[in-house]
């Protein structure tokens, strides 16, 4: 089985992130994408999170309809600092004899310029099939906006164009010519603050689920 992970906050999922999933297993060929909300990220401070509970159970959710998604609860069970080498040898060692080849590791190419920065990032680089994703960066809400901490904060973030070639790291890695949805978790979260519609942002179980807690400040 080709296993292809996508971490993030998901805080809370959309469907851009599911759009990008269905896109590495019919373009690429994986079997199944694992979902990976992160307990705690090492290089920024999450606005307006939800409990990693609430966040975990919204990927559930949004995994339902879909054999091929699934929710990986490991770097919540670990809790601590979620770091990604450590879940891929959690994963490597999990599904060993399930696994066919690497996994694959799905990146936005908004997080390509910090990636030097990462926890053991050139031995990461080895593990993984390096998946580098399109994805619309735009100015958000910095009332909802996550803010990148450390030495993280100093990097552009998608403002200017990435040289990929400039980067040993990526030299093996795939590029993902994916469809670009303008959606984003924190623009999410400000039109539900605001009372402004998100319904068909996200998918209708996650909707529910939010609606039905009353999360993010929904009315």
């Amino acid at each position: 089985m080709k296993i292809a992970v996508l971490g993030g906050s998901f805080n809370p999922i959309h469907i851009g992130h599911l759009a990008l999933a269905d896109e590495v297993c019919t373009t690429l060929g994986y079997d199944k994408v694992l979902f990976i909300p992160t307990y705690n990220p090492p290089h920024k401070e999450m606005n307006a999170a939800l409990p990693a509970s609430e966040r975990l159970e919204l990927v559930r959710q949004a995994c339902s309809a879909d054999s091929r998604f699934c929710a990986e609860p490991c770097e919540i069970e670990r809790s601590g600092v979620s770091y990604t080498y450590d879940t891929i040898c959690y994963l490597e060692e999990h599904y060993r004899k399930e696994l066919d080849g690497p996994i694959g590791l799905i990146m936005g190419d908004d997080l390509l310029p910090g990636f030097h920065l990462w926890y053991k990032a050139s031995e990461l680089a080895q593990k993984c099939i390096l998946i580098l994703a399109r994805r619309e960066v735009k100015a958000e809400d910095k009332n909802h906006a996550n803010v990148h901490s450390g030495e993280y904060a100093k990097v552009s973030h998608g403002e200017q164009a990435f040289d990929i070639a400039s980067e040993p790291l990526f030299k093996d890695a795939v590029r993902l010519d994916n469809a670009v949805l303008p959606i984003s978790s924190t623009d999410i979260r400000s039109r539900i603050a605001d009372g402004r519609s998100f319904k068909y942002l996200v998918p209708t179980a996650v909707f529910n689920y939010i609606k039905d807690g009353s999360l993010y400040g929904y009315k």
